[in-house]
């Protein structure tokens, strides 16, 4: 492994004796074993993200399961595989405990999984410059796990556990669900109720951006019928317009009333439509066979649905269904929903967790950490809960281009990230 030289307090812009006097003598120890034991946790990062465990590898999502483990039990946390029925073709979840009286019941999200299936091209952690390494999952989010990981074992190293209660829960399908999931995530949600805070650690965005909010995750299918018969007939009040042309009126009215909604997204996905179409809904695939002078009888549309409260999912739903109503001539259409991940809605307790993770920033001398802009993220594991306990999310390692080849973590920043989880869990803890 390449030497890593961590950043120093100046070349972060911060200034020891003013880093000092903000952070109490307890705190300065836990920043201190963080700098001193940063290879250790480099190595633990870097085993990580040399096994494949993409959603479907169950076999190696058990494996970084079983490192991250071991991990968890040499500070004293007890450990659970959670197993799902063999139905849902999914590996479970790694969950580990302490338990204690004082401070916050704290709840830390992670995910075993990539995005990188067994058969894609495997990419190793890698050092592209000083700053830079890129490998499978290595800020989405085996970089976030590991910040979970080092900065509970800076705060045991301490004895600074011994009376806290931290669940700490590492998903094995975050990237893929299990359907449904009312059971892959029903224990994932019955344990979050139990707890006060939840901190999710998804790829940050830098040193100064966490999330306070997320947007929800729905789907939606159209299906529109028209009658079939020589193209030289369309539009004739006998033949009328045909499924194609409805369809296409749905998806434009769509856009004209919706699309300017901020957090509202709405994007059909797949269309397909034909003289003859096979759809198998199950997969989301299908196939369609047409000619120019034939009238389409029938076409299916499937898109996703984004928003940031359950009011404006609900409220784009009876526009769209509204606009589905209004059929051209001799068409007719449907829409069915589905629910998915629930949004993370903006709410004032997780705007008071933001204020003392801020004031932990500005503590150590990293400067001000604000809300970011809820648009700019997709849906994740934390939505699931979001409505039982406070939140936080993107607290886990900076990095570009998740879920892409060549995704990177910037390893300079990561120890300054990893102190801020410490200290932020300390002090909610007393």
């Amino acid at each position: 492994m390449k030497k890593i030289v961590l950043p120093s307090l100046l070349a972060l812009g911060l200034s020891f004796g003013t880093q000092a006097q903000k952070l109490n003598p307890t705190e300065q120890k836990i920043a201190q074993y963080i700098d001193a034991h940063f290879a250790q946790t480099e190595q633990l990062l870097k085993d990580a993200v040399n096994i494949n465990s993409g959603t479907l590898n169950t076999a190696g999502v058990k494996q970084v399961g079983d490192l991250f483990k071991k991990e968890f039990e040499k500070i004293g946390f007890a450990t659970t595989w959670v197993n799902l029925p063999d139905s849902l073709k999914r590996a479970g979840h790694l969950v580990a405990e302490k338990k204690g009286k004082a401070g916050k019941k704290l709840f830390l999200i992670g995910h075993l999984d990539t995005v990188f299936e067994k058969e894609m091209t495997f990419s190793p952690y890698t050092y592209i410059n000083d700053s830079t390494v890129t490998g499978q999952g290595v800020n989405d989010m085996k970089g976030g796990d590991v910040v979970v990981i080092a900065a509970l074992q800076a705060l045991q190293a301490q004895k600074l556990l011994d009376n806290a209660t931290i669940t700490a829960y590492f998903t094995g399908d975050e990237e893929s669900a299990g359907k449904p999931t009312s059971v892959s995530r029903k224990d994932f949600i019955d344990r979050a109720k139990t707890h006060d805070v939840a901190l999710a650690f998804e790829t940050a965005v830098g040193l100064h951006t966490v999330a306070t909010a997320r947007r929800g995750a729905s789907g939606w299918s159209l299906k529109t019928y028209g009658k079939t018969g020589h193209s030289s007939r369309v539009f004739s009040p006998e033949m009328g317009y045909g499924s194609i042309y409805e369809a296409a009126r749905i998806l434009n009215e769509f856009r004209e009333q919706l699309s300017s909604e901020k957090y509202l997204t709405f994007n059909p996905g797949m269309i397909l439509g034909g003289a003859e179409i096979k759809y198998n809904e199950g997969k989301a695939n299908g196939s369609a066979v047409g000619k120019t002078n034939i009238i389409s009888p029938e076409t299916v549309v499937n898109g996703d649905l984004r928003f940031l409260t359950e009011t404006q999912k609900n409220k784009a739903r009876e526009v769209m269904k509204a606009i589905v109503a209004k059929n051209l001539t001799e068409t007719k259409a449907e829409i069915s929903f589905s629910d998915g991940i629930p949004a993370m809605e903006p709410t004032a307790a997780n705007e008071q967790i933001l204020a003392q993770l801020n004031q932990v920033s500005k503590d150590l001398g990293y400067g001000e950490v604000k809300a970011g802009d809820p648009g700019s993220r997709g849906a994740g594991d934390i939505s699931y809960v979001a409505e039982y306990v406070a939140c936080l999310d993107g607290l886990g390692a900076s990095g570009k281009g998740a879920h892409a080849p060549g995704e990177t973590l910037n390893i300079k920043e990561l120890p300054a990230l990893i102190k801020r989880t410490a200290i932020l869990i300390y002090r909610l803890t007393r």
